[in-house]
């Protein structure tokens, strides 16, 4: 299996990092996919992609909610980064008005100019999106309009069946599902189960966001089979088809060579 959101990078691994990835392998999981989110995590990331050779399929971007007073300077270093080496995907970007809805304007700039950026690359979006899918469909509709057509995935979804619809209305997204699929009375369990297994990603989003039983404790990659077994239980299918059709899915939407180090 893939974790396509995963920040091991994180300093809450640091104690136990070599443990952290052996129980991942153990568990199946053999790569993870590594989204930026700003200038102050990416030496980090960096560093850490090339502990996890080929392993690591790290991304660069620009995070919502790292969108401040100095935006434009963080901008422009993820802008300065974009020729440096093969990215996996532009990402983590969207919009988030739940943590502030004090640059919402500057938020918005800074997604449409990364999507653009994305497309001149040919690369697929990592999108955030919290209480702003509206503000995030509009920014998409009018690209849209200009032919500038992006692909990509929607980050820990969890919405409602006329939410994905609207996704998947766009062409070329999949919806990435993780820990909070185990959750009591979590409603993207029900909307789970008219998503077909073809749109799906899964992640974990580590170290943030355990599944249960972990829920509210530190996230990690092997965590990632409790999600496949969850989706497994909700659509009716045998957890193996889910992590083969997944796998395929992260392996196509980012153009991903197993044997391939980076």
């Amino acid at each position: 299996m893939i974790d396509t959101h995963s920040h091991i990078y994180d300093e809450a691994f640091d104690a136990d990092f070599d443990a952290v990835v052996d129980r991942a392998s153990a568990a199946g999981v053999d790569m993870f996919i590594m989204p930026g989110i700003d200038s102050s995590c990416h030496k980090r990331m960096m560093d850490c992609a090339a502990r996890l050779k080929q392993k690591a399929r790290p991304a660069v971007g620009l995070h919502p909610t790292s969108v401040d007073d100095g935006w434009k300077k963080e901008l422009a270093f993820v802008e300065s980064r974009l020729g440096e080496r093969g990215w996996t995907a532009i990402g983590e970007i969207g919009m988030d008005a739940f943590h502030s809805k004090a640059y919402m304007d500057e938020q918005e700039e800074v997604f449409r100019t990364q999507v653009i950026w994305a497309c001149q690359l040919g690369l697929p979006v990592i999108i955030h999106v919290r209480d702003a899918a509206d503000r995030v469909f509009a920014v998409l509709d009018g690209l849209r309009r200009k032919g500038i057509v992006p692909s990509g995935v929607f980050h820990a979804f969890s919405g409602s069946i006329e939410t994905y619809r609207r996704i998947r209305g766009y062409g070329g997204f999949k919806v990435g599902i993780g820990g909070v699929v185990t959750f009591k009375n979590a409603s993207i369990a029900a909307t789970l189960k008219e998503i077909p297994l073809e749109d799906i990603l899964l992640e974990t989003d580590a170290p943030w966001l355990a599944p249960v039983p972990y829920r509210g404790k530190r996230n990690e990659p092997a965590y990632m089979a409790i999600v496949a077994g969850k989706v497994a239980e909700i659509k009716g299918c045998d957890v193996a088809a889910v992590e083969k059709t997944t796998e395929e899915n992260a392996i196509n939407l980012f153009n991903i060579k197993k044997d391939t180090a980076v």
